[in-house]
C-alpha cells in the first residue's frame, strides 16, 4: 500500500451516521439520509488539500483575506449508487461540474459492466473526486480511473464510505498515486464479493431492489 494516501475519517458524527447505514433496519429515506450526512463529511475532509486564491473581501466594519477554490474539481459519481453522493457533493462545492460513468455489476462474475461514460475529453491538471459509497473489489473504481487517465487526470481522489481491505489493497497497486478518502476500512469480503461487515448493496438500500441483466 505504500505510495497511497489513505485518509480513514475518524469523526462521532461520521460514526453514527455510519452505523445509521449498516443497520439493516433502515428504511430507504434514512439510507439516503445519513449518506447525504456522511458523505458531506467526506467530501470537506477530501478538500482539504485543494488550492486556493485569496482576495480581498469586503465585511461591514472592513476588509478580510477572503478565500475561494482556484480550481473546483469535477465529481464523477460510479452509477448508480455515486449517485447518492452527488447532491451532498454540491451543496459543498456548488460551481464543481459533474462527470458520470454508468457500470452494472455481473452478478456471476463479479466484474463491473460499463454501460455509460460522460466526461470532458481533458482531464489534465483538473482535480477529479471520484465517488462511489463502496470500494469492495476494486474492479468498478480502477476500471473509472482507467477512463479518467485515459483523458489525461492526474490529481485524482476517490470518496468512498466503506472500502475493503483487499480493494484498497487492490486499488494501491494498480494506482498509487490516488487519494482514498474513507469512513472505514472492513476486513473482507464473502463468497458473493459483499464487503463483511459492509451496509449491504447501497444502490439497493438507496433506491431500492433491481433487476438488471448484465
Amino acid at each position: 500500500m505504500a505510495g497511497m494516501d489513505i485518509t480513514v475519517v475518524d469523526h462521532p458524527l461520521a460514526a453514527s451516521r455510519l452505523t445509521i447505514m449498516r443497520d439493516k433496519r433502515t428504511a430507504n429515506s434514512m439510507f439516503r439520509a445519513a449518506l447525504s450526512d456522511l458523505a458531506t463529511m467526506l467530501i470537506y475532509e477530501a478538500s482539504r488539500g485543494l488550492s486556493v486564491e485569496n482576495f480581498d473581501c469586503e465585511t461591514p466594519v472592513g476588509l478580510a483575506r477572503g478565500a475561494r477554490l482556484a480550481t473546483p474539481p469535477i465529481i464523477v459519481p460510479i452509477i448508480r449508487a455515486g449517485l447518492g453522493m452527488i447532491d451532498p457533493a454540491l451543496s459543498m462545492i456548488p460551481d464543481a461540474q459533474v462527470g458520470f460513468i454508468g457500470l452494472a455489476r455481473n452478478e456471476v462474475t463479479h466484474e463491473p459492466v460499463p454501460y455509460l461514460e460522460a466526461l470532458p475529453d481533458d482531464l489534465a491538471g483538473q482535480p477529479v473526486f471520484v465517488v462511489d459509497p463502496m470500494l469492495a473489489t476494486g474492479g468498478s473504481l480502477i476500471h473509472a480511473l482507467d477512463l479518467l487517465a485515459e483523458r489525461g487526470a492526474d490529481d485524482i481522489t476517490c470518496i468512498c464510505v466503506v472500502s475493503a481491505q483487499g480493494g484498497v489493497d487492490k486499488l494501491a497497486a494498480h494506482s498509487p498515486q490516488v487519494r482514498l478518502v474513507t469512513a472505514t476500512i472492513d476486513p473482507e469480503l464473502n463468497s458473493d464479493a459483499y464487503i463483511v461487515p459492509g451496509l449491504g448493496d447501497a444502490g439497493d438500500r438507496l433506491y431500492g431492489p433491481r433487476n438488471i441483466n448484465v
